[in-house]
C-alpha cells in the first residue's frame, strides 16, 4: 500500500512550516537562516527523499541503515540530497553507516564513536557527527546521558576520522510544551559549556519535531527534524 500525498500537499506543508519557523525567528529575535528543515522521512516510500529533493531542502533523516539501503539503492545516480542517520545505531552497524550516512546524528557512547571512526578511515573519508544528549533525562530516549557528555565529546574530539559538528537530542513526549522547551534549553546550555571548555565549534543543534518544532527554534536549533507534518500519517508498509 502506497500512502504518498501529492507533491503539491507536501510542498504547501513545508511552505507552511518554513513560514512558521521564520515568524517564530522573528519573535524571538533570530535570523531564519539559521534553521533548517530536514525532513524525516523514515517509514515512507523513496517518494518521500524525492520530494524533500525536488522542494529543495538539504537532506533528509533516515531512523535504520537497512531501510535507508533499500531506498538509496533505487537512486543510484542521486546526489543532490544528503542522507543522515538521526535513530539509534549499534556498533555492529557503523561499518554500512559509514558508507551510507553523510552524516550521524546518534553518536551516544565512546564505543560507538570508535567504531564509526574505524569503519571511515577504512575507507578513507572524515565522518560528520552529532553526538547524542539525553538532554531531558528520558528513561525512554536514546542519548548518552548529561554527565556523560564531557567525556564523549573529549573522545570524539580525539578521532582522526570523526568531524563533531554539534549535539542532538530528543525531548520527552509530554502535553506540556515546557517539557520540550526545558529539555531543549538544556542541550543549548550544554553545547556552550562544552565549546567553552574544549575550544570546540559545535555550530548544530538538532532538536525538534513536528510536535514540539516551535519550543526548539526558540531555543537556539539549527535543525529541525519534521516527519509527521511534511508526510502525514507514518507507512509502515511501504519500507
Amino acid at each position: 500500500m502506497d500512502n504518498s500525498i501529492s507533491y503539491e500537499e507536501f510542498s504547501a506543508r513545508a511552505d507552511a512550516i518554513l513560514a512558521r519557523i521564520a515568524e517564530i525567528c522573528r519573535e524571538c529575535g533570530r535570523d531564519p537562516a539559521e534553521v533548517r528543515l530536514m525532513a524525516v522521512t523514515k517509514t515512507h516510500g523513496a517518494w518521500a527523499a524525492e520530494y524533500a529533493e525536488r522542494y529543495g531542502l538539504s537532506f533528509v533523516g533516515e531512523n535504520r541503515v537497512q531501510e535507508a539501503e533499500g531506498k538509496r539503492s533505487t537512486r543510484p545516480g542521486e546526489a543532490g540530497i544528503r542522507w543522515e542517520l538521526i535513530g539509534s545505531l549499534q556498533s555492529n552497524k557503523a561499518k554500512n553507516a559509514a558508507i551510507l550516512f553523510d552524516r550521524v546524528q546518534s553518536v551516544d557512547s565512546v564505543k560507538l564513536a570508535r567504531e564509526l571512526d574505524k569503519r571511515a578511515g577504512q575507507i578513507g573519508r572524515a565522518l560528520p557527527v552529532l553526538l547524542q544528549v539525553n538532554a531531558g533525562r528520558d528513561p525512554a530516549k536514546h542519548g548518552c546521558e548529561i554527565e556523560e557528555a564531557p567525556a564523549l565529546l573529549e573522545a570524539s574530539l580525539a578521532l582522526p576520522n570523526l568531524k563533531v559538528e554539534g549535539l542532538m537530542t530528543i525531548a520527552p513526549l509530554s502535553e506540556d510544551p515546557d517539557v520540550a522547551r526545558r529539555t531543549f534549553a538544556k542541550l543549548r546550555e550544554i553545547r556552550d559549556e562544552l565549546s567553552s571548555r574544549h575550544g570546540a565549534a559545535l555550530p548544530e543543534l538538532s532538536m525538534g519535531m513536528s510536535g514540539d518544532m516551535e519550543q526548539a527554534v526558540r531555543e537556539g536549533s539549527t535543525i529541525v527534524r519534521i516527519g509527521t507534518a511534511l508526510f502525514g500519517a507514518r507507512d509502515y508498509d511501504a519500507v
